[in-house]
């Protein structure tokens, strides 16, 4: 690799600073370089490689691209894909200790299992809501104390119902829903979240509306616990480690980064698995191996981590932000097409 193309397609991490960490995104940056955009190019070098799909994990590769698209991802997946979470709390009796203001908030913040697709945004003001814009849910429950249990001094064994869990989150179908849907289909995520703890003679009625909503108004409507990328790790030994040397190198870096091969009756560093790396320049400290090694990062070469909260599973959502990306996308050149037009016209 040239001097050029490092510099244009590497980040470069040092003792004390980070090089080449500008865009090539802007034509006429490297002098023999052809940054300009085309689909023609962008369809050959851009793909996606999923690493690992596992429940509500999802690790994948996007590989062509500029930070700023992969950024753009990373935005939508926490704030623009919609989801349903609670929003309207209708407290017919609380005497619990906690407040019913606490008390709202934890609720809404609680992951609802239904599929936003299916429904449409309430209208601004409706405080009713239908069945294509509302889900209903009921939390009806009474702490008693457990006659059976006379000398027991556990909670779980003195008191009835005093451990309030989405469990108790009852869905009361509105209008035909209960004709499309089925109990399984809508509920909470988890049945084991706690929202309060309580005594006997305290208890709670309440109804919650959830309806549909973005990440950018509210974060209870965020479908995902994290969305993160990197840029892939690159790790170059410039010269032959063997020997303690070699041994002290592979402690430096992330667990399976460096394998020690026997060479002759020696001990030599190899670089297996750089994308395990975190790039922590640990290996600079060392005065007789900072100069062996080079460390680098792919400039368009991002590593996508999403947790989704179980709404929705991980692929589903990093597909949905990709059509709010299109969407948006459209809508953008809606705008310039118009102003053009407008322009003319002026003229």
């Amino acid at each position: 690799m040239d001097r050029i193309e490092e510099i244009r397609s590497r980040v470069a991490l040092h003792e004390y600073g980070i090089d080449n960490v500008h865009t090539t995104d802007f034509p006429g940056n490297y002098a023999g370089y052809d940054d300009s955009w085309s689909q023609e190019k962008f369809e050959k070098n851009f793909r996606i490689d999923v690493k690992k799909l596992d429940g509500d994990e999802l690790e994948f590769d996007m590989i062509g691209i500029d930070a700023a698209i992969a950024n753009a991802f990373r935005r939508i997946l926490l704030v623009e894909v919609p989801t349903m979470a609670i929003e309207k709390v209708f407290m017919y009796n609380n005497t619990s200790i906690i407040q019913d203001e606490v008390l709202a908030h934890r609720l809404g913040l609680i992951p609802i299992r239904a599929d936003p697709r299916l429904f449409e945004y309430r209208a601004e003001g409706d405080m009713e809501g239908t069945a294509e814009d509302t889900i209903e849910f009921q939390l009806k429950v009474k702490c008693s104390r457990n006659k059976e249990a006379k000398e027991a001094t556990a909670p779980d064994e003195m008191y009835k119902d005093h451990k309030v869990t989405t469990k108790y989150l009852k869905w009361v179908p509105v209008g035909n829903q209960s004709e499309i849907f089925t109990e399984g289909d809508i509920k909470p995520v988890h049945d084991d979240i706690l929202i309060a703890k309580l005594r006997p003679g305290q208890e709670m009625d309440i109804t919650m509306h959830c309806v549909k909503g973005i990440g950018k108004d509210h974060a209870k409507f965020s479908p995902v616990a994290t969305a993160s990328y990197r840029l892939l790790p690159e790790i170059i030994l410039t010269e032959p480690i063997e020997g303690e040397r070699a041994e002290r190198l592979q402690t430096l870096f992330s667990p399976g980064v460096i394998q020690l091969e026997n060479r002759k009756g020696k001990k030599r560093a190899k670089v297996v698995h750089a994308r395990r790396d975190m790039c922590s320049r640990e290996v600079f400290r060392h005065d007789d191996l900072k100069e062996c090694v080079k460390l680098n990062r792919v400039r368009d070469h991002f590593i996508f981590s999403v947790e989704s909260t179980g709404i929705l599973p991980p692929d589903v959502l990093v597909c949905e932000a990709a059509k709010v990306l299109m969407a948006k996308t459209k809508a953008f050149l809606t705008e310039l097409q118009d102003v053009e037009i407008g322009g003319r016209k002026d003229a």
